[in-house]
């Protein structure tokens, strides 16, 4: 058997194991990463990319105003009974500070959304904006030949493999049709990607989730730091002592025994695609089966259950085990089935949902997590066998903005309504028939709806209430940019899945990112960043990027902690 020896040891390639990655060798160690599929980035890479970091340079530079107490305030009523005080004390304190590392020292770089809200901006705490980031576009060519094993973004959330950023770009690709503006900078767009997919297979302008991954990777490449794909990690390396010495991997030359001095740290991306897990803590998937997850197939649990080998204790008491989102399913073009999740069409005016009742449960543009909670909700009301929501639009809304994986004009749909992926009626009644709702219901709940959407109003959910709801709507639809009545057929319907972004549910965890055992007592040797800690915000979704934001700076807490440092 070979033997490697390094400092740090990190399994798992996504943002959590790249940031302790990248920290630990601007300290001076030494550092392997190992990753078990032939790509690296986990889920991370299929991300929006978005990290919640108060108190962050970028928001210090705009001038946003927030303080530190305001944070905490938030975070701790978002996780009522399951808040962590000293993990959030440190997440506060070391956020801000892992950010400036990573400006300063690599080449990753941060843009601030100041209109991107809190989730529930009107909580205790909660602001309108300034509190999530996102890594800036990256040119995939300064990778060189690595760019290859950088994991693509998840193709159904790209336009023909295009990565399309939100904001104001995202608003040009649904005005182009109706503004020169728009239609010249998406067809400079497009013009750039034809070009990198003659000469690199791809395009080459990241964005999201996958220029986060592509600028930490930069980073750890300049520091000598090796991602060593098609290496999963078999078992954890203990001493007589019970510390944490190192893994042994399957390498594609056969098995390899990695000591690591200093420390090894899982972050193998939680256990969104561990069917038995997954039946045991998700109680709207009884089998594991019923449950969609966009994240890599690798995904399988490693990280926990290497740890709890080791001694590590995991986290199975918060209330919800994983970040839910709505998916939908479009068939691929070899027949499988993709995942696409709902992000932006839910705030759209003229979009709403409603469950076989034919009645509407939620409002819509709140927080995926949130939706979900309803979706559930709804079924055991109405006594469902299996949580099941249909996203309605009529023909203009559907047209102007797309409907989930169907895109918004000029691009065709029909071969979507063939596969029955999209439902098309030519009224609501026949929309009705084919979701398996009482027509006379949905054509109720539509005319309720669109008597106050008239007047921009939504009197049973307030929709477009909040600042985090207006932010995904449309700023030129006037008055409420989430409200407007379903009026002009055909309608469409797209049905939903309950899904997931990350597992919340982990190992636990201190404030130094070291892993426990039952007592509480770290193991040593061991840490744990991203998706295979249990989640500093209690098991609760309180702003874009409450993963990320953790995993970056959680990784960062771990790489100071092996390296002996304070700062």
């Amino acid at each position: 058997m070979r033997r490697e020896e390094v400092d740090v040891l990190v399994i798992g390639s996504g943002a959590g194991g790249l940031s302790a990655a990248v920290a630990a060798a601007h300290r001076g160690l030494t550092v392997l990463v190992a990753e078990k599929e032939p790509v690296f980035g986990g889920t991370t890479a299929r991300s929006g990319g978005w990290s919640w970091i108060p108190g962050s340079g970028p928001a210090v530079r705009a001038g946003v105003k927030d303080s530190r107490e305001a944070a905490r305030t938030y975070m701790a009523h978002e996780a009522g009974a399951h808040f962590d005080a000293p993990r959030a004390e440190a997440f506060l304190d070391a956020g801000p500070k892992a950010v400036a590392f990573f400006e300063e020292k690599t080449s990753l770089r941060f843009d601030l959304g100041p209109t991107f809200a809190d989730y529930h901006p009107k909580a205790p705490g909660g602001v309108d904006g300034g509190r999530s980031i996102v890594a800036r576009p990256f040119d995939g060519r300064e990778l060189g030949p690595e760019i290859a094993r950088l994991r693509p973004p998840l193709t159904e959330i790209t336009f023909l493999g295009l990565m399309i950023g939100t904001g104001k770009e995202l608003q040009h690709f649904f005005n182009v049709l109706r503004s020169p503006v728009s239609f010249l900078h998406v067809a400079r767009l497009l013009a750039r990607y034809a070009r990198d997919l003659v000469f690199h297979g791809r395009s080459m302008r990241l964005m999201n989730g996958n220029a986060l991954v592509a600028r930490l990777a930069k980073s750890a490449f300049d520091k000598g730091v090796e991602i060593r794909t098609e290496a999963p990690a078999r078992r954890l390396l203990t001493d007589e002592k019970g510390r944490v010495t190192g893994a042994l991997l399957t390498a594609r030359d056969g098995p390899v025994e990695v000591t690591a001095r200093k420390g090894v740290v899982l972050a193998a991306g939680g256990f969104p695609q561990d069917v038995a897990r997954r039946a045991r803590l998700m109680p709207h998937a009884p089998t594991g089966h019923e449950h969609v997850s966009p994240a890599p197939p690798g995904n399988t649990g490693d990280g926990l259950r290497l740890g709890e080998a080791a001694g590590a204790s995991v986290n199975e008491s918060l209330p919800h085990a994983a970040a839910w989102v709505p998916i939908s399913r479009p068939r691929r073009k070899d027949g499988t089935l993709g995942t696409f999740p709902h992000f932006v069409d839910r705030s759209k005016p003229g979009v709403i949902a409603v469950t076989r009742s034919g009645r509407r449960f939620v409002n819509e543009a709140e927080s995926y997590h949130d939706f979900c909670q309803a979706m559930v909700a709804r079924a055991h009301e109405e006594g469902a066998e299996e949580p099941a929501a249909w996203f309605i639009a009529d023909h203009r809304a559907f047209r102007r903005y797309g409907l989930g994986f169907a895109r918004p004009a000029p691009v065709p749909y029909g071969r979507l309504v063939r596969e029955g992926y999209l439902l098309k009626g030519e009224t609501l009644a026949d929309l009705a028939r084919q979701i398996g709702a009482d027509a006379a219901a949905l054509e109720a709940t539509v005319a309720r709806f669109n008597e106050a959407a008239e007047r921009g109003e939504d009197p049973d959910f307030g929709k477009g209430s909040t600042a985090y709801n207006r932010s995904l709507g449309d700023p030129d639809w006037k008055p409420n940019p989430c409200v407007a009545p379903l009026v002009k057929p055909p309608f469409f319907a797209v049905r939903l899945f309950v899904g997931d972004l990350g597992t919340f549910a982990g190992l636990r965890t201190n404030e130094h990112a070291e892993v426990l055992d039952e007592t509480g007592a770290p193991v040593p040797g061991l840490f744990a960043a991203g998706n295979d800690a249990a989640s500093v915000m209690g098991g609760a979704y309180p702003g874009g990027g409450i993963t990320l934001g953790p995993a970056l700076t959680f990784g960062w807490i771990a790489a100071r902690r092996m390296a002996g440092g304070n700062d």
